[in-house]
């Protein structure tokens, strides 16, 4: 009689080799990301009193996705992505230092912070194709088992929730209790600390030699796998759509809480805080087990609950209404962030992967598009209808990519 064999546990993801490592560096940048999104978001609202102007230095963070995602994919197979992960922490302190000296000096502008956006962005650009890949491949076990796969990349998920929860809390009271200035030195020093983490890891890769003639074809190859998987298509596809339409609602925080709840900075950290937090339950669910439903019901239905919290967002009259009304969309956003990666880690052979991650960078990139737009249209309508306007584009973006989606799976 065969000995079933004893199911892996969350717990035995820190045993690894290099993931507590990987998953420490996630949790300090992402939450130095969302620390500097929300100051400089406060920061350019108070000189301009724009909602446009927001919305394009926060865009300035994301266009690097859209530019180099793909990129980035290539390079990750070249390069070892040790080094990346080092070198991009390094840059991203030194991107931060400059704007706190600047803001020392009295002297900083909107503009610094978009530089330092794009900059940093460009850093980020990376994380899908480096550490978020070398997570997922850290799980699989030295049998062959992928039984952790999932559980690590959800609990990556849950720790990019909490950081996305602290960051936007930390930088609100930074930002009114030390300004700009004291915020990016924070974030400066958290950078210079995961850099240091990732000298230290233990990461081997087998790369190949990089060609820059070879990258158009290795760009070429990546989308012709896409194009030939419809899973992989329609978590793309719904990565856009969330993107331009869903998460673009973080532009409009800071006009919202400023001009319309008439709350101090620190409220409107809570406020981009608190899909975040409701993310974080939803990831921790993920992480106990297998999902429930398979991952295409799990991603879309997801997303749809998100969407449907940043469209009833404009009828709260209360900050405490409307934090509860985020909370509940951070349990969608926690199912469609765990299943963007998880999906394709799971559906595609490790030579293309990479790719892939930098395609899906490059969807993820599609967001300074809807931030563009969602800032023009507070600009001309007000934050609340352009929250509406945005919420109904992305239901029916994503309700056309499951009907294909769903098609396909039937015709197979």
């Amino acid at each position: 009689m065969a000995i079933a064999k004893a199911q892996p546990r969350l717990r035995d993801l820190f045993s690894l080799p290099g993931f507590m490592r990987l998953w420490a560096i996630g949790g300090f940048s992402n939450a130095m990301r969302w620390l500097e999104v929300l100051t400089g978001a406060l920061f350019t609202l108070e000189i301009t009193g724009s909602g446009l102007m927001v919305a394009i230095v926060s865009a300035a963070r994301t266009l690097p996705m859209f530019c180099f995602g793909a990129l980035a994919g290539v390079l990750s197979d070249s390069v070892n992505r040790k080094h990346i992960l080092a070198t991009g922490m390094f840059i991203s302190a030194a991107s931060s230092a400059c704007v706190a000296l600047l803001a020392i000096f009295g002297i900083a502008r909107p503009w610094h912070v978009a530089v330092a956006a794009l900059v940093s962005g460009t850093v980020w650009a990376t994380d899908m194709a480096t550490r978020r890949r070398m997570v997922g491949e850290i799980a699989q076990l030295p049998d062959g088992g992928t039984g952790l796969i999932s559980r690590s990349l959800a609990l990556d998920t849950v720790t990019n929730s909490i950081a996305r929860m602290i960051g936007p809390i930390l930088g609100g009271l930074a930002y009114q209790s030390v300004g700009l200035a004291g915020a990016f030195s924070i974030s400066a020093i958290f950078y210079l600390f995961s850099a240091s983490m990732a000298v230290g890891l233990r990461y081997s890769q087998a790369t190949r030699p990089l060609s820059l003639s070879r990258v158009p074809a290795d760009l070429r190859e990546g989308f012709a796998y896409a194009r030939s998987q419809p899973i992989i298509l329609g978590v793309l596809g719904i990565t856009i759509a969330m993107n331009m339409f869903g998460f673009s609602y973080t532009a409009l925080l800071a006009p919202l809480g400023r001009n319309v709840f008439h709350v101090a900075p620190v409220w409107v950290g809570v406020l981009a805080a608190a899909e975040p937090f409701g993310a974080l339950t939803g990831g921790l669910f993920l992480a106990r087990g297998d999902p429930p439903v398979s991952g295409r019901i799990l991603m879309v239905g997801g997303t749809l609950i998100f969407l449907a919290s940043i469209m009833l967002l404009p009828f709260s009259p209360w900050l405490a209404l409307a934090c509860v009304i985020m909370l509940a969309g951070g349990f969608g956003s926690a199912a469609f962030a765990n299943m963007q990666t998880a999906l394709i880690v799971l559906h595609t052979p490790g030579h293309v992967r990479s790719r892939l991650m930098g395609l899906l960078t490059v969807c993820i990139g599609t967001a300074p598009l809807g931030l563009l737009l969602i800032g023009a249209l507070a600009d001309s309508f007000g934050p609340l209808l352009a929250l509406e306007i945005m919420g109904i584009c992305g239901l029916i973006g994503v309700g056309t990519v499951n009907l294909w989606w769903k098609r396909q799976r039937v015709a197979e």
